[in-house]
């Protein structure tokens, strides 16, 4: 049983290796380089270790994790939806909800179980755990627009009142990053280039 479960793991972890080509539309900090899924991921990682102690309650930081580095894998087949796109809707759609089945569903029957449950709980959203992933979710690419002076705000058009709803998702996880985004916008606002 071990040795086909480790056969199993090991097409899944070749699978996902093509997170790696999914690109963004987010470029990173102080670049013209669009980010990809995976650095995406692995800087959520880093930020959920590096700012755990800013979430608002206590949070499971090892499921905090899982969430932050398989949120975006189902993008393998799915795409990546621009956040602020007009004409598709950036939540959970069916397309994610195949490509999750088919992708998760590679590993043995318990971890498929399980990955897809996490991924499910990150989309719903509602427990504390999911709310700091998406705190964290929201909160990177801020903090790239910010670095590159408006950034893809600036280049697809996009409000202040239109990046502002989307980002105060931050504020269900953690009040204190919320408070210092907050300001970045406004800051962003004042330099001209998120426009009220």
């Amino acid at each position: 049983m071990k040795a086909n479960n480790l056969l199993q793991q090991i097409n899944f972890i070749k699978e996902i290796d093509k997170v790696k080509y999914i690109q963004r539309k987010t470029k990173l900090f102080n670049s013209d380089r669009n980010e990809n899924d995976a650095e995406h991921s692995w800087h959520l990682a880093m930020m959920t270790i590096v700012l755990a102690e800013h979430s608002d309650v206590p949070v499971d930081i090892l499921k905090v994790l899982k969430m932050v580095l398989i949120h975006d894998i189902v993008e393998i087949d799915a795409g990546d939806t621009f956040l602020y796109d007009t004409t598709k809707s950036h939540s959970n759609t069916d397309e994610e909800r195949i490509a999750a089945n088919r992708i998760f569903g590679m590993l043995p029957k318990e971890q498929a179980d399980e990955f897809i449950s996490i991924w499910e709980e990150f989309e719903d959203g509602q427990t504390n755990e999911a709310k700091f992933a998406k705190s964290m979710d929201r909160f990177e690419p801020l903090l790239q627009n910010i670095s590159n002076n408006g950034g893809t705000w600036k280049e697809f058009g996009v409000s202040y009142d239109k990046v502002y709803e989307k980002k105060k998702a931050i504020k269900e996880g953690s009040s204190s990053i919320w408070n210092y985004a907050e300001n970045l916008l406004n800051e962003g606002v004042k330099k001209g280039f998120l426009q009220k």
